[in-house]
C-alpha cells in the first residue's frame, strides 16, 4: 500500500512522508528531528523504519534537522552533488551518507526520476516516484517557473505536491523589501499561484487526481486564495473537483491522515 503526507510546509520548514510498502523515505528535513520523529508518530510511523531521506535543495527550511535525524536513524541522504557538496561543507551530512541522485535510480522496488528545478540555491531538484503497484508520486516545489525538465517528468503523476507560494499582488503590496520580492518573483524565486494554478490544469489533464498545493507563503498568500486559483483554473478547464481529481492545501503542520493511493 502507497500514501503520503506533507508532514511540514511553508517557510517554517517542509518535509513530505511518502511510503511504498516498506520502503519508507522523506522529501527534505527542514524542522528539527524531535519535530520530524513527532509528525511520524502522529501518523503511526517511525523514524527507525526509514530508508533514505531526499532533500530538494540546501535552503534551511528543508535541512534544518538534517544533520541530527540522518545521523540518528542512519539515513542515506540523497540530493543533487553540489548540494550534497554543500550539506557536507557545511558540516550536515557525513561522506559515508552522501548518495547522488541519479535519474532513474532505484530504491528498495522505488524508481526515482530527479527533474531540476529553478531556484537560488547550488542546485535544486525535484522528483518523481514510481511506485512498485505503478502509481507515482511527484513533489515539484521551490521553483520560479515549471522548468522543461519538470514538464517532460512529472505529469501523469498520480500524486503532485506542487508549490503555490504566493499571489502576486498581495507580495507587491506586502511589507517584504523590494529587492525580496524580485526575488520571490524572479525565475529563481517561487511559483506563484497562478502559474501553479496553470500547470496543475495540465497534470490533470495528463491523468493526475490528486494535489496538494504546497509551501505557501504565510504572508503573501492565504490557503483559500491559492485553493481558489488552481480550482477555477481545473474549472476552466472542465474538470470537476471530487470527480476528476481531489483538491488539498497543506497546512504548516500536518493534522491529518496521509493521501492512499
Amino acid at each position: 500500500m502507497a500514501k503520503a503526507c506533507q508532514l511540514f510546509s511553508g517557510s517554517s520548514g517542509n518535509s513530505i512522508f511518502i511510503a511504498d510498502g516498506e520502503t519508507k523515505i522523506l522529501v527534505d528535513a527542514g524542522v528539527t528531528a524531535k519535530r520530524l520523529e513527532g509528525a511520524l508518530a502522529s501518523i503511526g510511523e517511525n523514524a527507525n523504519d526509514l530508508t533514505a531521506v531526499f532533500i530538494t535543495h540546501e535552503h534551511s527550511d528543508h535541512i534544518k534537522g538534517l544533520r541530527v535525524f540522518a545521523a540518528r536513524h542512519h539515513l542515506p541522504v540523497i540530493a543533487e552533488e553540489q548540494v550534497l557538496i554543500r550539506l557536507l561543507t557545511d558540516g550536515h551530512i557525513t561522506e559515508q551518507q552522501a548518495v547522488t541522485a541519479e535519474r532513474d535510480m532505484e530504491l528498495g522496488g522505488l524508481a526515482v526520476l530527479p527533474f531540476e528545478n529553478s531556484h537560488d540555491s547550488v542546485a535544486c531538484l525535484g522528483y518523481r516516484f514510481n511506485l512498485s503497484d505503478g502509481k507515482s508520486i511527484s513533489v515539484c516545489t521551490d521553483t520560479g517557473y515549471i522548468t522543461p525538465d519538470a514538464e517532460l517528468t512529472v505529469p501523469g503523476s498520480d500524486l503532485v505536491f506542487l508549490e503555490s507560494n504566493h499571489e502576486i499582488r498581495m507580495l507587491q503590496n506586502g511589507p517584504y523589501p523590494y529587492l525580496l520580492k524580485q526575488r520571490i518573483l524572479s525565475r529563481v524565486g517561487h511559483l506563484s499561484n497562478d502559474d501553479c494554478a496553470r500547470f496543475a490544469a495540465a497534470l490533470v489533464d495528463s491523468g493526475t487526481t490528486r494535489l496538494v498545493l504546497s509551501h505557501l507563503s504565510r504572508e503573501n498568500n492565504f490557503p483559500d486564495i491559492a485553493r481558489q486559483t488552481t480550482l477555477a483554473a481545473l474549472n476552466t478547464a472542465g474538470f470537476r473537483e471530487d470527480y476528476d481529481f481531489r483538491l488539498k492545501v497543506a497546512a504548516p503542520e500536518n493534522r491529518e491522515k496521509p493521501i492512499i493511493l
